[in-house]
């Protein structure tokens, strides 16, 4: 019998419908890391991989990060059987004289993330890993908290973690600087842009970290504090949740865009967290179907290794797509989808039946991320510009391709020095000698009018681009105008699909056109009339490079533009259905006028929010 790596997935076999469903599938997650914990219970050491912080660090990640979980499970009465596992766990890690002690905070770091989790447990579910404390143990760690607490933290969401860290401090009667709370919670403010949304920082990044993070964290000092902020907390999740349930296909599927896709079903947090704070953002029917439905979707996919422990990746065991910061704790951030079970059975969000939410418009814009979320058959697809990330690996992918899909993803590129063999998918890359490439990384201009998506950027010193992306669902057109000096080679690549074994997919490439046809899918790339002429290729993508599947393929449409202007335009299209190839593929839209998206541009285009925020240097 062959081995399913599925099968491995805790998740599968599970209806995930109802309070029972969901507790069994924390502690189906949570049992295979029984086996990691150390004598003390203080570590959880998952692998021999390393981040870029120290093994004590990472291993406290792996203790730390179940809570999210954990201890909403204990709020409500869930059964566990190992809370007197992290009760010496927190005591032994806080004692310095103990050989698994988590080591001292002296500066930004890496356990002061952790630390939130810990603070959120303490202050819901103290009579479990508090009060069974001797008053040493109790002690240190009061001490451990207020020591970590006064160092600077990074300037986004990990605010949030001094914040939460000072409720656990508050319920458990310590005395600490209380200014130094007021001070980060009014800084938070300054990340807030409008209508629900804000960015994770001063930086060009407004991600999953909005909804799994800010909104997250806010929606649980909403429940656990009384004041001003709460109350905006709530205001501004009702408002969010109006524009985030674009970002879900039918399936559950959300888009994966962004760094920090390790953390997988966290994306479902943010629904999670609304049941927590017993806000109804949106009707509870909806909220509990996006939230259980993104579960669902992971169901089937292998994302645990052999013992059941969540791998490092998305939809598949992956470390290419990773960043730096990830070890092999870092995906049970994944628990935090886990909130609601800390509400009672018969809370609303538990006693409505599932409503699928009514039919969202075809094209919706969204101005301050930078994208105009549209629908294609069963998938969802966000144009998007505006955005960067140049502090982190792949972070030119993560942010800056022209499409993201939440049934086919994105891909990272494996070689800086393989611009032939390169998925570019969503991207349009330029070579000056064949070997090396570049692509988008950052916009001089980023703008949203109406429908149309308008940015300006620069591959090299020498070379200019504006590109327009517009919806023609469920295709998308991107018309290119490029002004260089001198002669390049340019490859422009569709959606990736997966690929079958003993070369079964149906692949075809002429000139101007390009697609694959795969077991479920289509893909295809069609030029609507550049000024050169382009051949299509159908790129057998290098392995492991998608977020979503291992092996895929490309429709790319490659060629030469001389010294000077040049225009391309291309139609892009990608369907869950290989019959598209006779519907769909054969009613290509038609080739927009530039004068007449100039004129669109100039007459209403609005900045996009995410690069009024200055960009960062790594």
């Amino acid at each position: 019998m062959t081995y399913d790596p599925a099968s491995a997935n805790p998740l599968g076999g599970n209806p995930l419908e109802t309070r029972a469903d969901m507790s069994r599938a924390l502690l189906a997650l949570f049992d295979p890391l029984l086996a990691c914990f150390s004598n003390g219970n203080a570590r959880v050491t998952l692998n021999g991989g390393g981040a870029h912080f120290d093994r004590a660090a990472a291993d406290l990640e792996g203790f730390a990060r179940p809570l999210w979980g954990l201890a909403p499970l204990g709020a409500g009465n869930g059964d566990f059987a190992h809370w007197h596992r992290f009760a010496e766990g927190l005591a032994n890690g806080t004692d310095p004289a103990h050989p698994e002690y988590w080591g001292t905070v002296n500066g930004r770091d890496q356990r002061m993330v952790e630390l939130a989790a810990l603070g959120f447990a303490l202050a819901l579910v103290p009579e479990k890993i508090w009060e069974p404390l001797d008053a040493r143990a109790r002690s240190n760690v009061v001490a451990y908290l207020k020591h970590a607490r006064q160092f600077d933290y990074a300037d986004n969401n990990w605010k949030f973690f001094r914040i939460f860290v000072d409720i656990a401090l508050d319920r458990l009667g310590a005395d600490f600087d209380r200014s130094l709370t007021r001070q980060y919670l009014q800084e938070l403010e300054g990340f807030y842009i409008g209508d629900g949304w804000y960015r994770d920082g001063n930086v060009r990044r407004i991600d999953h970290y909005i909804p799994f993070a800010m909104h997250f964290y806010g929606l649980i000092y909403s429940k656990l504090v009384d004041d001003d902020y709460a109350k905006r907390y709530r205001e501004r999740a009702v408002l969010f949740a109006q524009d985030f349930r674009h970002w879900f296909a039918a399936d559950g599927a959300t888009i994966p865009f962004g760094r920090s896709l390790t953390y997988r079903f966290a994306c479902a947090g943010f629904w999670s967290a609304l049941a927590f704070a017993d806000l109804e953002a949106l009707p509870w029917g909806e909220v509990k179907h996006l939230c259980l439905q993104h579960l669902r979707w992971w169901k089937d996919k292998p994302i645990a290794d052999r013992d059941g422990v969540l791998s490092i990746g998305f939809g598949y065991p992956n470390l290419l797509m990773s960043e730096s910061y990830n070890s092999a704790g870092s995906p049970y951030w994944a628990f935090k989808a886990f909130l609601p079970l800390a509400i009672a059975e018969d809370h609303p969000f538990w006693t409505a039946k599932e409503k699928v939410p009514e039919q969202a418009p075809d094209v919706v814009p969204q101005r301050h991320p930078g994208m105009v979320i549209m629908r294609a058959g069963g998938d969802v697809v966000a144009l998007s510009s505006g955005q960067e990330n140049l502090q982190m690996r792949c972070g030119t992918e993560k942010y800056a391709k022209f499409a993201y899909s939440a049934r086919y993803g994105f891909s990272v590129e494996a070689d800086e020095r393989a611009f032939a063999l390169a998925a570019f998918d969503s991207a349009l890359a330029f070579s000056d000698d064949g070997l090396h490439y570049r692509v988008r990384e950052t916009n001089e201009e980023a703008r949203l009018a109406g429908e149309v998506l308008y940015a300006k950027w620069s591959p090299f010193a020498d070379v200019d681009v504006e590109t327009w992306l517009v919806p023609a669902a469920p295709w998308h057109i991107r018309l290119h105008r490029i002004r260089t000096s001198r002669p390049l080679r340019i490859a422009e690549g569709g959606f990736a699909i997966g690929r079958r074994d003993f070369e079964l997919d149906t692949l075809s490439a002429s000139g101007g056109v390009a697609y694959a046809i795969g077991e479920g899918d289509f893909t295809g790339i069609l030029d609507l009339g550049s000024s050169v002429k382009r051949s299509g290729l159908v790129q057998k993508a290098m392995p492991n490079t998608n977020v979503i599947v291992a092996k895929t393929l490309v429709p790319q449409l490659r060629g030469q533009i001389p010294a000077g202007e040049t225009i391309l335009v291309a139609a892009v299209l990608a369907l869950d259905d290989p019959a598209a190839v006779s519907s769909a593929w054969t009613r290509p839209p038609k080739a927009p006028d530039i004068a007449t998206l100039e004129a669109l541009v100039r007459e209403k285009g609005v900045t996009v929010s995410a690069i009024e925020a200055p960009g960062q240097m790594p």
